[in-house]
């Protein structure tokens, strides 16, 4: 059972404003920015719980005394306030609560998989901005014809990286395709991965005689997503054979900075989901979303449904998932996680 703990809270936002007026605070400027942006968190939640409380006491006392059509909106507020709460109790991974990077990778399934690829990133995109979290695309490889081979983004804002490990995997599209001239149904797949941003080097550690270091020249890719540069840098880690790309920023260095970080963020997303595959088998189970299964499909021909293959969740509005409305499928493989735990 996952629960909301506003007294505990409370102790901690006691220790961080205790850290937060140490003299010597920002004499680390990497742990100060850490503790500054947990603060934060902090209170916005205890803040949000609180209007919860105030939210719950005018329902009790405005039943029976106002009008239905006045109460009506604030009980939208407290249910949905309510479902977030729920969500927030099911985040207590090591690095649950920070940023996230996306990659989205193109699969099997020709041109079609690229416009999937891209369609995806548009998708996350969107469901990003309407929760009101930061996104920034770091990286965009174009298709032969159409669409992507690839992406990368960063999002940036409260449980970023716990919320978005409910989309690793493999999504499946099944529809007419818009490439075949006799229009006819195919199936294409994409990778999505998400590892924690780390800010930080950490425990993550990376030899120089473990990776290879290319620069180029962007191709004028990443259509309308990224910025076009002269100073692309790809690093390929030789150990476990991860590969990244970045071409956002303005100067090779620059691109390098950034491309080792997420190069860290990947390797701990490695640990991490070796770490979930063996608690899995401990438990005499199957480790979610990672490996070659299809997490999730998208079919828009013969019939309309998104099905979640991971909790069975389902829903027959394929458009308003390709536009972003994913909280449904996310809520659904978190409490199953959390279940299982």
């Amino acid at each position: 059972m996952v629960t909301f703990d506003p007294a505990a809270l409370k102790t901690r936002l006691d220790e961080l404003e205790q850290e937060l007026a140490k003299p010597d605070f920002w004499n680390d400027q990497q742990r100060a920015a850490r503790l500054s942006a947990e603060h934060q968190r902090t209170q916005q939640k205890l803040q949000r719980y609180d209007e919860l409380v105030s939210n719950v006491e005018f329902l009790r006392e405005g039943e029976g005394t106002f009008p239905d059509e006045e109460l009506e909106p604030v009980l939208r507020d407290v249910r949905a306030e309510l479902a977030r709460l729920q969500e927030d109790a099911l985040f207590s991974g090591e690095y649950d609560s920070g940023d996230a990077v996306v990659t989205i990778q193109s699969d099997a399934g020709g041109t079609d998989a690229q416009d999937w690829a891209e369609i995806l990133l548009r998708m996350y995109l969107r469901w990003a901005e309407q929760r009101g979290l930061k996104t920034e695309v770091i990286e965009s490889s174009p298709g032969e014809e159409y669409g992507i081979k690839s992406a990368a983004f960063t999002v940036r804002g409260e449980n970023a990286y716990g919320i978005l490990k409910a989309e690793r995997g493999k999504h499946r599209l099944v529809r007419l395709s818009p490439f075949d001239a006799a229009h006819r149904r195919h199936t294409s797949f994409a990778q999505v991965i998400v590892a924690p941003l780390l800010d930080e080097a950490g425990d993550i550690e990376i030899g120089d005689d473990d990776i290879r270091i290319d620069t180029y020249r962007s191709s004028g890719a990443g259509g309308q997503h990224v910025n076009k540069t002269d100073s692309a840098v790809r690093i390929t880690h030789m150990p476990s054979g991860i590969v990244v790309a970045v071409q956002n920023e303005r100067s090779q260095s620059a691109n390098k900075d950034t491309a080792m970080k997420i190069l860290r963020s990947r390797l701990a997303e490695k640990a991490e989901e070796e770490r979930e595959a063996e608690l899995a088998r401990e438990r005499g189970g199957v480790s979610m979303g990672f490996g070659g299964e299809t997490i999730r499909s998208y079919v828009l021909h013969p019939y309309q449904q998104v099905k979640d293959a991971r909790t069975g969740h389902e829903v027959g509005n394929t458009q308003g998932v390709l536009d972003g409305d994913l909280d449904g499928f996310i809520r659904a493989f978190l409490l199953q996680t959390a279940g299982d735990a």
